[in-house]
Formats: structure tokens, sequence, C-alpha cells
């Protein structure tokens, strides 16, 4: 197969057979983990599985509360699609938002007590189905294996720097 797209050698290293069947099968896998966490989480919790992200990160936070553009860095989202989420979390009264003292042109998203008690009663469905749906398929060495590889992806592919173009940073 020949294409008009080369890579800095001049010549497009195409994937092999096995690379292919590799990397379809963690296309496979990823889309149907993801489904099935935003279908428990909307079943359960009534919220898809990325508010629930955004709620998680919201209570590691010091006092519960983020600046807005660390969190869509955090949750790799863009700080409109974040903003649309936070308007829904804050009419669940689940999450509201402050104004930053430390930069006036800044907004912090603060979780509500509500908002914790609701993390509290999901963690355990959510806990259940990730689990259900990956780690119980998996040996203990399968699961370190899967561990390293992911680390070794995100390390990859995490950007060097703020002036990368990447949407969570726009």
């Amino acid at each position: 197969m020949t294409t008009a797209s080369t890579a800095s050698t001049g010549a497009t290293r195409w994937l092999t057979d096995e690379e292919q069947r590799v990397w379809r099968a963690y296309l496979h896998a990823t889309t149907l983990l993801e489904d099935h966490l935003d279908r428990q989480l909307q079943r359960d919790a009534g919220m898809p599985h990325i508010y629930y992200g955004l709620l998680v990160q919201l209570s590691q936070a010091p006092r519960r509360r983020m600046r807005m553009t660390e969190l869509a860095r955090n949750v790799k989202i863009t700080r409109s699609r974040l903003s649309h989420a936070i308007a829904r979390l804050e009419k669940n009264g689940w999450v509201r938002r402050e104004e930053c003292p430390s930069d006036k042109r800044g907004q912090n998203a603060v979780l509500t007590d509500d908002g914790y008690a609701m993390l509290g009663r999901s963690a355990p469905g959510h806990v259940d189905a990730v689990r259900q749906a990956l780690f119980d398929r998996l040996t203990p060495e399968q699961v370190q294996s899967l561990g390293d590889i992911m680390r070794v992806l995100a390390s990859g592919l995490e950007p060097e720097g703020t002036d990368a173009d990447l949407p969570w940073l726009r």
C-alpha cells in the first residue's frame, strides 16, 4: 500500500498484521469499557462518566476546590466542555463556582456537600463496575503489565511544557 503521507524517514511504517490486531482490540476494548462505565453511572447516579471524574478530582483537591483551568487539564477536556459540565453539575447542586482569590480572571469549581454525598453514594457501584469489567478478568501479572504499559504510553504522550497545542490548554 502506498500513500502520500510519510514519516520523517520518508516512508510510512505500516502496522504489521499483529500490530493491527492489537490496535483494533485496544480500540474495541476501550470503547466497550467506557460505554460500560458510562451506562452504569447514568443508571445508578444520573451522570456520565466524565462528570463522575470531575467530582472525583474535586473531592481529592485541597478544600474540595480547584481552578477551572487546572480541572480541565487534569481530566483532559476543553475549557468550553468543562464549563458546560460544571453548569450541569451546578444545576444538580453538586458543584458551585467561586471567584479565584489569587486571580480575579479565574474561577474555582467547588464540590458541595451534596456533591460529596452523591460521590459517596455512587462510588461503590462504580468501583464494582470497574472491578467486574477490568480487574476481575485479569491475573495479578496482567494487572501489573497493563499498569506498566499504560504508564509508558502516558509518559510518551504527555506534553512537555505548557506551549503544546492541546485542547485542555487552550
